[in-house]
């Protein structure tokens, strides 16, 4: 099996950068989608981004598009997501996911989860 840990999250002022980290043990992310969502209170959790097949394929929502980069180093075993060019509207806790078979941006086809971690944007 698989267990995720997020981490760096934190309190950011709008137009700054994050770079949140998902790392893996039980097994390596080789084979596997590996997918970052946000929830925000009282909202759905919606899909930011993805990265399958060893980093050949990448897919984001159209909300982060040009702003936010999702990455894997395998030797680390290890998923990043760089945010740049944060907005209010960004807040949320994000969470790593991991699966060999799913529907890319259905949480409730992943296997995997980590604990998420908190990532506020201030005016």
């Amino acid at each position: 099996q698989v267990q995720l840990v997020e981490s760096g999250g934190g309190l950011v002022q709008a137009g700054g950068s994050l770079r949140l980290s998902c790392a893996a043990s039980g097994r390596t992310f080789r084979g596997y989608v590996a997918s970052w969502f946000r929830q925000a209170p009282g909202k759905e959790r919606d899909f930011v981004a993805a990265i399958i097949w060893n980093g050949a394929y990448t897919y984001y929502a159209d909300s982060v598009k040009g702003r936010f980069t999702i990455s894997r180093d395998n030797a680390k075993n290890t998923v990043y997501l760089q945010m740049n060019s944060l907005k209010p509207e960004d807040t949320a806790v994000y969470y790593c996911a991991a699966d060999d078979g799913v529907v890319l941006k259905a949480p409730n086809t992943y296997k995997y989860w980590g604990q998420g971690t908190q990532v506020t944007v201030s005016s």
